[in-house]
């Protein structure tokens, strides 16, 4: 028997039609007519085929035996357009054979069908999966519907599936997905699931599927519902309180008062919230963001926040943190503001010595530094010329192109002079921050003073991204807004102090492209998010110490070293600076105050022990202030004028000088019928007290086994260290103590052992090859370099080490007016140390005379100490150790044993 064969109506995309489902379709004429004849000819059956998608292929394999149910004619039947309307109800899944291609021009062609088997009873574990997911499908349907009728109705439903038995599960299946709305390619694989297990899986899926969609769906629209009403209450309660201020206003504003204590008179404050004010705020930065360069990255950025900033309400959130934004992006001085130094300024020929008398006036000293900053200067004023004079000679050249599609070109546009990486090094006080304030105002630039001490984040330097909340800009750009320019004068406080990487990043590392001259000229600040030009700005970085900065940082910065100041210079300063200023800052004159030079000397030679000029300021403003209090009081007995009455002021001090000139006795407490405006060195202890220097290290004695070292304290500061050793019962080894480090240990171990090889030419020993510590008694050497609360570490002290050994073993003694440094090796040789400037400042400071130093230590003494000191001094530099020993000791001051070679004649 032939398979069956049924007429088959395609359905179009995307309508399937499932058994037990109904489904109504417009149909045209010609396919009613065809209809009409089915009618009449057969059992009304047909086969209902889904059409492919148009990207699919076009082979069907699987559709519906459907029933027509009713076929409605138009109520215009003469009208072409008005469509047939055809329902159809599912009776049983069909499939074709094999894929068929449906001819879709032909009507109601007729094709063989199988009509897949439907029996079978699904597991147990199945059906109650099924039922799961259908209640849950159905009471989430149920509480979303809006209709009572349609809830009551899944209701009724979701009874019907409880009671359900394993035999009706899949005609109930597809009862659900039928009802149910879900995608085409799901009901498409429900369609051909024609096995009664397939099918109910298939149905749980979709369920499942279609539960996590509906509550999906429930909670944006109520989320959307929610933020919808509340933006629709703020919008309604802002309307009602600017109205409600408009009204305050109006009532403040008019002449009538309405009584005392009411209103404000009709003033009124900047504070207050306009919305006029708010309109011009918005008109400046529209302004300021048209004022851009046309085309560049910032303008481009500006446009684009700005058109969503107009599309977003006023009230909301993001409405602020976008023109924060702007407010940002449009204060940065970007090269289109033009805020450079004029060039007429440039051009002027006194603009160097200007900058050259202001960086004296500010700083006494300091060559090396001004002098680099003179030839920065230099460069920058002849390229501005420069650049004036090729602009000026490619506006008079005529073109040579004078075709009439020629495109002109553009000037050439100046990059300007790269702002060269200063790092100043140095202790503290010595003028490093003050130096950068002077370099500003000598350029004719804002300053600007960026502290790193203690900075561990990475967003303190390149800023916070803007997905965080409350986010900002970094402190480069928050420099450069308060500027107001693109070439300021920035000092990095404090760069060897800034925190190392952790997990809010490394500040460090960030400082990298800020001080790089290769790349700071696109900088990118992760909240503005635009590269930002920093090349103009001149960075001057601080430190202390170098020790703490990273190699790669420390390579970008041209180092600069500021050693302590010599007492020579302190005069200078606190003559020029620190006395003049603290006169004024205390309210007196400097007719009513002096303070001689042997005074001031005694102050920062036995008051203050430091590098900078800190402590010298602050002692000598303690006796300006003492003397204040003396003039004050004497004021207060009517002993002068009080107020305006300067004249009488002057006479009186005139008078009381000319007796300080009979008689300079005044009383105890300075506080007497006579009054001293000259403060002498004997003063200075019931002023500051007792001196925390007393000199000791000037009352040297030259005694064996002692010699004199130079070192550099922690604070920069250099000094002379005694070097003391003596000789007690033991067992020939050597003790080492004083807060000694690992290297200067060594030090001591290789000095001794080179003493003990060279004993017999020293003339300590009698023999070659005789230990010293052991022939002719067996002794411990003790070496100790007070103070030892204090740790010492380093290598310079090797030459005196050796010094203080032969001293101990021979008897000979070093002179004390003879310090020395060096670091030695096992061979005899003397190589160089650091820090020479401040140990030949601190040897002077202690009245040495004689300084021994390396040989290769010579350009130092040369380059960097001042030539005042060099006369009052005299240097020995040596290559050996011997040469060392010669020059310590003196020449002949030692038995040395000149080696004999002897030579056998073998004629």
């Amino acid at each position: 028997m032939g398979s069956p064969k049924l007429p088959v109506l395609l359905l179009p995309h995307p309508l399937i039609l499932l058994p037990t489902a109904r489904v109504t379709l417009p149909i045209s004429r010609s396919l009613a007519d065809a209809i009409l004849s089915l009618l009449d000819d057969s059992d009304a059956v047909l086969a209902a085929i889904p059409l492919p998608a148009p990207d699919s292929p076009s082979e069907v394999t699987y559709g519906t035996a459907a029933r027509i149910a009713r076929l409605v004619r138009p109520r215009n039947q003469s009208s072409p357009t008005q469509p047939y309307l055809l329902s159809l109800h599912g009776i049983q899944r069909i499939r074709f054979p094999t894929p068929t291609q449906i001819d879709q021009s032909e009507t109601l062609p007729v094709h063989n069908i199988v009509y897949p088997s439907s029996e079978g009873i699904p597991s147990r574990d199945t059906v109650e999966a099924f039922k799961h997911a259908a209640l849950v499908l159905l009471d989430r349907l149920a509480k979303d519907s809006p209709q009572p009728q349609r809830k009551d109705d899944w209701v009724r439903v979701s009874a019907i599936v409880e009671d359900i038995s394993e035999q009706r599960a899949a005609w109930m299946a597809d009862v659900l997905v039928a009802a149910v709305s879900s995608q085409y390619p799901d009901k498409l694989a429900f369609l051909a699931a024609t096995d009664v297990e397939d099918r109910l899986r298939c149905a749980t899926e979709l369920f499942i599927k279609q539960s996590s969609i509906q509550e999906v769906s429930k909670k944006i629209a109520s989320a959307v519902d929610e933020s919808l009403s509340r933006q629709q209450k703020e919008y309604f309660l802002r309307q009602q309180l600017a109205a409600i201020q408009r009204e305050l206003q109006s009532l403040q504003s008019s002449p009538a008062s309405v009584g005392t204590g009411f209103g404000t008179g009709g003033s009124t404050s900047e504070l207050d919230d306009d919305d006029q004010a708010d309109a011009d705020d918005l008109a400046d930065l529209r302004r300021k963001i048209e004022a851009l360069d046309v085309g560049s990255e910032e303008r481009k950025v500006g446009i684009r926040e700005w058109r969503r900033l107009k599309r977003i309400p006023q009230g909301s959130v993001e409405n602020g943190v976008i023109r924060s934004y702007l407010e940002w992006l449009t204060s940065v001085p970007w090269p289109s503001n033009k805020t450079t130094t004029p060039l007429d300024v440039l051009k002027d020929r006194s603009f160097l010595t200007r900058a050259r008398a202001q960086l004296d006036a500010d700083h006494y000293g300091l060559d090396q530094i001004k002098r680099r900053l003179m030839e920065y200067l230099a460069v920058v004023r002849l390229r501005a010329i420069a650049d004036a004079a090729q602009t000026q000679a490619q506006g008079n050249t005529p073109s040579t192109d004078t075709s009439p599609g020629a495109t002109p070109t553009p000037p050439t546009k100046s990059k300007g002079v790269k702002g060269p990486i200063l790092l100043f090094v140095g202790p503290p006080g010595t003028g490093k921050t003050s130096l950068g304030q002077s370099i500003a105002k000598a350029l004719g630039r804002p300053f600007q003073r960026i502290s790193l001490g203690g900075v561990r984040d990475e967003a303190e330097i390149r800023g916070h991204r803007r997905t965080y909340v409350a986010s900002g800009p970094g402190s480069i750009v928050q420099a450069l807004r308060k500027a107001g320019r693109n070439d300021p004068v920035i000092l990095l406080d404090e760069v060897d102090k800034v925190g190392h990487s952790n997990f809010h990043g490394d500040p460090a590392a960030a400082l990298l492209e800020v001080l790089d001259p290769e790349q700071n000229h696109s900088f990118n600040d992760h909240y503005i998010n635009v590269p930002i030009d920093l090349s103009q700005v001149l960075f001057i970085c601080t430190s202390n110490t170098l020790d703490t900065i990273s190699a790669p940082l420390l390579d970008r910065c041209e180092v600069v070293e500021l050693s302590g100041y010599t007492y020579d210079e302190k005069m200078h300063i606190a003559k020029r600076f620190l006395l003049p200023k603290q006169i004024c800052a205390n309210g007196l004159s400097d007719s009513q105050l002096t303070l001689t030079d042997d005074a001031l000397l005694h102050v920062a030679t036995m008051y203050t022990r430091e590098a900078g000029v800190r402590s010298l300021e602050r002692a000598i403003g303690a006796v300006v202030r003492f003397k204040a209090v003396e003039w004050a009081e004497w004021l207060d007995k009517g002993n002068g004028a009080v107020g305006g009455e300067g004249n009488a002021n002057e006479n009186a001090i005139a008078k009381q000088n000319a007796n300080e000139k009979q008689d300079g006795n005044a009383s105890e407490n300075g506080v007497g019928k006579e009054w001293r405006a000259t403060v002498e060195p004997h003063e200075l202890e019931k002023i500051l007290g007792i001196p925390r220097w007393d000199g000791e290290e000037r009352d040297r004695e030259e005694k064996r086994g002692v010699v004199y070292g130079l070192v550099v304290t922690g604070m920069g500061e250099g000094g002379i260290l005694p070097v003391e050793s003596t000789a007690l019962p033991g067992t020939g080894r050597l003790k080492l103590t004083g807060s000694l480090g690992d290297v200067i240990k060594e030090s001591g171990e290789i000095a001794l052992s080179w003493v003990k090889t060279h004993a017999f030419e020293l003339g300590i020993t009698a023999g070659r090859g005789v230990d010293p510590l052991k022939v002719p008694d067996v002794i411990d050497v003790h070496l100790h370099l007070p103070a030892g609360a204090q740790k010492k570490d380093g290598p310079s002290a090797g030459i005196a080490m050796i010094c203080a050994f032969v001293s101990l073993l021979s008897g000979a003694c070093v002179p004390k007016d003879i310090a020395m440094t060096g670091e030695i090796t096992l061979r005899g040789r003397v190589t160089p140390v650091g820090g020479i400037r401040m140990k030949v400042l601190g040897a002077h400071r202690a009245q040495i005379r004689k300084v021994i130093l390396p040989w290769a230590n010579r350009k130092d003494v040369e380059h960097d100490v001042a030539l005042e000191v060099r006369r009052e001094m005299q240097f020995f530099f040596v290559r050996t150790i011997d040469e060392a020993l010669e020059a310590a000791f003196g020449r002949g001051a030692l038995g040395w044993r000149k080696e004999t070679v002897l030579l056998e004649s073998r004629l």
